[in-house]
């Protein structure tokens, strides 16, 4: 089969929400949840072959499909995907098909709805990764904000309250407005850069975009708008506040696919807009980012050691590691560009990976409080051997695979920055220390609370959820080659075109220490 004459990555971005309308129709509970499985399997199948028919080498995009959408405005139907975009589609479909299977039992009420909405929120996720029309992608992102807004206000956790403008109203519906309301801000700037950019340009292709020479003070305002909306996304420190009570109150699901996806598409979106549409911002922007990102990885751990919630730690441990990743796109180069990009798809299977097992514990014990568990290792020996295998894995250890993307991002900032590479090696150390803790306090030691006598070890099924993502580790550790050899090209030439600086940005950038 010729892949040209297949329309790849359109099959892949809406199988998702046709099964999920057929979904709609299905009568009961079991037909459900086998139809969301099956369209979910399916995506990830085909999506599979996006590796199988990579061409290897190639830095530009490829599988693209082009067809006019709304000719008079110059909108076009275009998709594309590239190497820095390739493994966050797999990282996407694959997570989807995990996260079904660990809420086979987890969900009870509405389960139509919740099916209905992860299919959904797939869709837009895929879309966001492989959009070139800016239009469209805009589209994508809003997209995603709908499902998730609805999981977290619908399936979140049901107890605590918060007052909010006056009001009483359930923790998960305050968690869900923060949410909303943050990602809305950010989009609607970033809806306005693109308007300018079109008016500048003729056009919402980013390939096209990426030619028109921007005056530097219009790149720095731009800049500012397109990145703001990626950086709450992210979060960027100060941007985070949404982030840990999002994570905490959602449903187990809709934290692995927010940690694992979502928040990814803030990283990507600096490496596939602000860097080549802005590159002389780029540049006057990188001591500034780096600060925050810098802040963002030292906050989010030192908050992380204090926390007495199980969740909570993981999320905000994701605060770091997302600043690791700034870190290593801020770099400016192919090789700190290429590690930023394999380390998203690292933070999302070990972060995922992080709040699946803290979503097992609570099935169980209905408590994520660290304080009510204790010598857990003894009852539950399975769960407590792949918990410190994702733990490990989090933390960056030697022959796991977030060690190979934090190795190549920190060798980046090293010769960006020693200063920077400094502080970033002090966050490897308090990331350790905040995952070793948990492990300590849970599972080794006497059992300190009789509740936990009867807790037990891990469902067949919950293992075939986590058992994916282990080998994965493993092998992106060991081999990393098998996805740098994919990622290098695109970053290579991201790179390269950050290293024209035009004529008439040169003074202010020689400006800048």
């Amino acid at each position: 089969m010729n892949p040209s004459s297949v329309p790849l990555l359109s099959i892949i971005a809406f199988l998702p929400l046709a099964g999920g309308l057929i979904l709609l129709a299905l009568p009961n509970a079991k037909l459900q949840k086998w139809w969301a499985l099956g369209v979910s399997l399916a995506t990830f199948a085909i999506s599979c072959l996006l590796w199988v028919w990579w061409r290897a080498g190639e830095a530009g995009m490829q599988f693209v499909e082009r067809l006019p959408w709304i000719p008079q405005f110059n909108i076009q139907y275009l998709l594309g995907v590239d190497g820095l975009s390739l493994f966050l589609v797999l990282l996407t479909t694959l997570l989807t098909v995990l996260v079904l299977i660990f809420s086979w039992e987890g969900v009870e009420k509405r389960l139509r709805s919740y099916l209905f909405l992860m299919l959904l929120l797939e869709s837009g996720m895929i879309g966001v990764f492989i959009a070139l029309d800016l239009v469209l992608f805009y589209v994508f992102w809003e997209l995603t904000l709908i499902p998730m807004y609805f999981l977290i206000g619908g399936w979140g956790d049901p107890h605590g309250e918060y007052k909010f403008l006056g009001r009483i109203m359930p923790w998960r519906i305050y968690a869900a407005l923060k949410f909303f309301l943050y990602t809305f801000a950010g989009s609607a700037l970033m809806l306005v850069a693109i308007l300018v950019l079109y008016a500048q340009g003729g056009t919402f292709d980013l390939l096209e975009l990426q030619k028109v020479g921007l005056a530097a003070d219009l790149q720095l305002w731009l800049f500012l708008a397109l990145g703001l909306g990626f950086a709450i996304k992210v979060p960027l420190f100060p941007f985070h506040t949404w982030l840990p009570d999002a994570h905490v109150a959602a449903p187990t699901g809709g934290s692995v696919i927010l940690a694992a996806v979502l928040l990814k598409m803030g990283t990507y979106g600096f490496v596939r807009f602000c860097l080549p549409l802005f590159p002389d911002a780029t540049r006057l922007a990188v001591p500034w980012i780096a600060v925050l990102a810098i802040i963002g990885i030292l906050y989010g751990a030192l908050v992380a050691l204090v926390q007495k919630d199980l969740k909570s730690l993981v999320a905000y441990s994701s605060v770091a590691h997302l600043g690791f990743v700034m870190l290593g796109v801020f770099a400016l180069s192919a090789q700190g560009i290429a590690g930023a990009t394999l380390q998203m798809v690292n933070h999302g299977l070990s972060t995922g990976a992080l709040f699946l097992l803290v979503g097992m514990l609570y099935n169980r014990r209905h408590t994520r409080l660290l304080a009510d568990y204790g010598g857990l290792w003894k009852q539950i020996p399975l769960y407590g051997f792949l918990f410190v295998i994702v733990a490990l894995s989090s933390a960056g250890l030697p022959g796991l695979n977030g060690f190979v993307g934090e190795f190549n991002i920190l060798l980046a900032a090293f010769q960006a920055n020693r200063v920077f590479a400094v502080f970033g090696t002090l966050g490897i150390v308090l990331a350790a220390w905040y995952l070793l803790w948990p492990i300590r306090q849970m599972l080794h030691g006497p059992l300190t609370r009789q509740e936990n006598a009867a807790v037990k070890d891990l469902h067949w099924r919950e293992v075939l959820t986590l058992a994916p993502i282990v080998i994965l580790f493993f092998v992106i550790g060991l081999f990393p080659n098998l996805f740098f050899d994919k990622i290098n090209p695109s970053a290579e030439a991201v790179a390269d075109a950050l290293n024209k600086r035009t004529p008439a940005v040169t003074m202010i950038l020689d400006r800048v220490p």
